[in-house]
């Protein structure tokens, strides 16, 4: 067993996140439409989102950005934040096109951040759009499987504004990753 040690914790954090995954969808995927079980989850999704925060913040603050966090954690992100959008459409709670919307932009700036990085060495960072596109999501998933659908809706459709607009946000800046070279 590793031992916990200060310059660890960030990425156990999102090893956390990850593991609590397929626990959240079983959860979802046997407790079906019982509010109880889709409590439970909401719960478990909170504490997850709850640790992209602070894995961040902590990497930050003690100075020990790792590769492995650069890389398993928006990672880590896309793959909570999709697997329970999918899931609230399964569960009737979400529809599907603004769900598709979602996932296709988080696809394509992903696509984005690979070309930035292979043709130039950019890494682009999270900009404010994004965060609000990243934060909007967690609130509608979290308000609408606690069972409190107008205002998960209203966080739904905020969110996919956010998300249109930070995906035009990236793509606006990053142009320049289109051109061919003369």
């Amino acid at each position: 067993m590793m031992k916990l040690t200060k310059e660890n914790i960030p990425n156990n954090l999102t090893i956390a996140r990850i593991y609590a995954i397929p626990i959240f969808l079983l959860i979802l995927a046997l407790g079906g439409k019982s509010q109880t079980w889709q409590i439970v989850a909401a719960i478990l999704f909170a504490i997850a989102s709850a640790t992209d925060y602070l894995d961040g913040y902590l990497a930050r603050k003690w100075q020990i950005v790792s590769n492995f966090g650069k890389f398993a954690d928006p990672l880590a992100d896309k793959m909570l934040v999709m697997s329970a959008f999918i899931m609230l459409i399964s569960l009737k709670l979400a529809p599907a096109w603004v769900i598709a919307v979602i996932i296709c932009r988080e696809l394509a700036v992903t696509g984005l951040r690979l070309l930035l990085v292979e043709q130039g060495g950019v890494v682009m960072a999270a900009a404010m759009p994004g965060k609000i596109k990243t934060f909007t999501q967690m609130l509608a998933i979290i308000f609408l499987l606690l069972g409190l659908n107008l205002v998960g809706t209203i966080f739904l459709y905020i969110c996919l504004l956010a998300t249109i607009y930070s995906g035009y946000d990236y793509f606006s800046k990053s142009l320049f990753v289109f051109k061919d070279a003369d």
